[in-house]
């Protein structure tokens, strides 16, 4: 099921911005920054996507959906995940190795709530291509403009 973005007047976005930011800053062990710091990162992002529309897929199989991840990073991400619970770790104990990975419950819930802010950017694309056409045609201010050489 996708969660649905209640309307919410300006004063309470900000209060509840606040309330997250207050909970954010009073996390001792750093736990909570950490986990949204890995968690919304493009490669966590991609392989919970991957996990939550394939189900369990192998190492390879992950990265062959991972366009431009390398073997170290998706391994160092699968790791991260695992640790926090995100995703589950299968290994069979086979020779050769045959280890599969899946979402946990937790997992699916990220996966849930990524959605909205996916809609959001894709129903809001053309306002970013508009804004960011509008930001480059102007001038830079403190950057020096080039030089052209003359012969």
């Amino acid at each position: 099921m996708i969660p649905r973005t209640e309307k919410l007047d300006y004063e309470e976005i900000l209060r509840r911005s606040q309330a997250a930011c207050d909970a954010l800053s009073a996390d001792e062990d750093g736990l909570k920054r950490e986990v949204l710091t890995h968690a919304g990162n493009r490669w966590s992002l991609g392989i919970v996507h991957a996990l939550g529309v394939s189900g369990r897929l192998r190492h390879a199989e992950i990265g062959r959906r991972m366009d431009g991840v390398t073997q170290r990073m998706l391994t160092r991400t699968l790791r991260l995940l695992e640790r926090d619970g995100l995703i589950l770790r299968h290994d069979f104990k086979e020779v050769p190795p045959r280890v599969e990975y899946e979402l946990s419950e937790l997992g699916m819930g990220l996966l849930a709530r990524m959605i909205p802010l996916w809609t959001w950017v894709m129903e809001n694309a053309d306002g970013f291509r508009h804004s960011r056409a509008k930001f480059d045609a102007q001038p830079k201010v403190g950057m020096p403009k080039a030089r052209v050489e003359m012969p």
